[in-house]
Formats: C-alpha cells, structure tokens, sequence
C-alpha cells in the first residue's frame, strides 16, 4: 500500500511573476528576432531570469556585456534596466539598428534625472550599487550630480553644499519599506528635499512586496521564484523573513532545498517580476511530488497594466 502523502496547503501570492516592463522587454526580443532573423544581440540579459534568457537563445538572441561585441550590420536590444546613455550613442556612432527595452517606469526616472539637474538640484539617488538600472540612471546625467544612497546610515552621512538644492529618486525595485525610512531620514536631515511628484518604486515591486504581506502571517516557510541578481525578487524574501516567515530564493524546482523545507502545513509561493508562470506551476509539480497539496490563490491586488512596444515593431 503506498504511503500517505503529508497535507500541504499552497498560499500562492497574486500577483506575482511578469510584470508590464519584463512582458514587454521579451516581446521585443522575440519580435526583433522573427523581424531581422537571428542573431539579435542583447546588451546585457534582458530580465534577471535564466530560464527567460536560455530560451530567447534557443530563438536566436547573443547575450553580449558591451556594445564593441555586436558584429556591423545586427540589430542589438538594450535590456529592460536600462543603459547610460553613452550606450545608444556608440549603437550610432557604428550604425547599429537598436531597439530600447527599458521599461519606461524606468525611463521615467532617467527624465526626471534630466529635468532635476537642468534646474541645477543635486539628487540623492537611493538605489542598490552596481545594480543596471542604477548604473543606467547615474548614465543619464553629468558625473558629480548623483550621490548614491544605499542604507538609512548612508543617509544619516550625506553631507551637502546646498540642502535647499536636493532632490531624491530611487530604484524602481527596492523595498518599500527600507526606502520609506531612507526617505524619512533625508526629508528629516534636509526639510527643502524635493520628492518626486509619483512613487519612483514600481507598481509591480510595490504590489508583489504587498502580496507577501497578505499571506506571511499564515505561512510556516516561503518561496520565492528569482535569480539571485534580481533586486525584486530579493525584496520579497527580505519581506517574508522580516515577518518571521523563513523564506528561500530559488530559481527552479530543481533548487527546492527539501531538508530545509521539510514539512509544513502551510507553505508560500510566489515570483519576483521576470520569473515566468511555468517556473510556478513546475514548483507546484514538484510540490505535488512529495505532498497531498491543496492551493490557493490569495489576490492582494489586480493589475492590468500594459506598456507599448516600440513603432519599429509594431506592424
């Protein structure tokens, strides 16, 4: 007789997975692709998911570090992070036909960038290090005008020639509420700080972080779909733990570890914003395989946003 599978109940978070930005980026890519033939090269991978990006290179897509790797004559698409401007500019320098991925919540805040220094306001960036849409960001503007702030400490730190000057922005996939404090922190240093007009973090970030919340308290352990260079999906573990939920980032059911997992009742599940369902429903499988799972999805809010795709694309 075979044995009893233990009961597991699955809160899987809503929404969770692609957002508008990464739906958009790869759209491109694909269509890029069946428009010019392969190779279409990839400045950089085009979302933080390896799953996503070995499948656009099983269509045809060369995932490059630097514009000087494009051969002449192949299109390049620059990822959904966005690129310093010097980027575009050499893509022209050479006569490379170029499409722009950049999801445009990010390209919000490269022209809010712009329009702050025109006005001659210094900005304290609040953003993670080394990250591509900071790097893309500080790429918008003249060196010296941008002061990266990482942590409250950071913030605590700033020393400015003119406070009555500042401005602040911020990386569109950081954690809610780490970002509230270092923005408490600046407005309270510097009262004259001027904010952005609408949140910098995105709508997706925001609403995924918020999903977590809604379902943490009754959950024993959380997982969370993403690569490990994806901010996003970073957050939402740091959201889990930060509610006492042990909470692990893997990138397939392959990297479930089941000695750490070991047998709940209650179990989360959801995905940072460039992991696509079926690495969902994978896990879901996997799951399957070891426990009698009950689901259910709990919707914290709907989205319906869709971004336009470039004109060059659309026929």
């Amino acid at each position: 007789m075979a044995a009893t599978l233990p009961p597991l109940h699955l809160l899987i978070a809503a929404p969770r997975g692609f957002c508008a930005g990464v739906d958009r980026a790869i759209k491109i890519v694909e269509l890029a692709i069946d428009r010019f033939g392969p190779p279409v090269y990839v400045r950089h991978e085009i979302v933080h998911n390896r799953f996503v990006v070995d499948r656009l290179r099983g269509m045809g897509a060369v995932f490059v570090k630097e514009i000087d790797e494009v051969p002449d004559g192949r299109p390049v698409v620059f990822s959904a992070h966005g690129v310093p401007k010097i980027v575009p500019a050499a893509a022209e320098a050479r006569g490379l036909d170029y499409l722009d991925a950049t999801c445009p919540l990010v390209s919000k805040v490269h022209h809010r960038a712009q329009r702050l220094i025109e006005t001659g306001r210094h900005i304290l960036f609040i953003g993670h290090a080394g990250h591509p849409e900071v790097l893309g960001t500080f790429g918008q503007v003249p060196d010296g005008t941008m002061t990266l702030v990482e942590t409250v400490e950071d913030a605590e730190k700033i020393v400015a020639d003119d406070p009555d000057r500042l401005s602040f922005l911020t990386q569109t996939t950081l954690s809610v509420d780490d970002t509230a404090a270092i923005v408490e922190t600046l407005q309270r240093r510097f009262p004259s700080i001027r904010a952005p007009r609408g949140e910098d973090i995105c709508y997706a970030t925001s609403n995924r972080q918020g999903a977590v919340k809604a379902i943490a308290a009754q959950c024993e352990r959380m997982l969370v779909i993403g690569a490990p260079n994806s901010s996003n999906s970073l957050r939402l573990v740091e959201v889990a733990e930060r509610m006492n939920v042990p909470a692990r980032l893997i990138q397939r059911a392959a990297d479930i570890d089941w000695d750490w997992l070991g047998a709940p009742r209650t179990l989360g599940l959801t995905a940072g914003a460039s992991a696509p369902e079926v690495l969902v429903r994978e896990v879901v499988e996997a799951l399957a395989g070891r426990f009698s799972v009950t689901e259910e999805e709990t919707a914290h809010v709907s989205e319906n946003m869709v971004f336009k795709l470039p004109r060059e694309l659309v026929v």
